[in-house]
């Protein structure tokens, strides 16, 4: 991988490991939800539902979609789908490099 490729899913990797983000995450796995049945399944202030999916979408995680008066909010699962593709080839080339050591200096 180059610098570039680690810079950016580091920069996946970091907006969903915040604990709200998360559960945001897992929640929208399942289902497009709007900002009250976030608040509702998260028991947090709207306010910081809002924050944090303002960096999810900033981060390309998560898209939008208006249905009457309402956002609702949907995973973008392509962004995840490479990064865990990557973590993936990263898993089965360690279990397959055995007990390989490189000789010191």
């Amino acid at each position: 991988m180059t610098v570039d490729v680690d810079t950016a899913m580091a920069e996946v990797l970091k907006v969903p490991s915040e604990p709200i983000r998360l559960r945001i995450v897992l929640l929208l796995s399942a289902e497009e939800l709007c900002v009250c049945h976030l608040v509702e399944e998260l028991g947090v202030p709207q306010p910081l539902v809002s924050h944090h999916l303002r960096v999810l979408r900033e981060a390309d995680l998560v898209g939008t979609q208006k249905w009457r008066y309402w956002t609702y909010y949907r995973l973008r699962p392509e962004k995840l789908e490479t990064v865990a593709a990557s973590l993936g080839a990263t898993a089965l080339a360690a279990s397959r490099s055995g007990t390989e050591r490189r000789p010191c200096c």
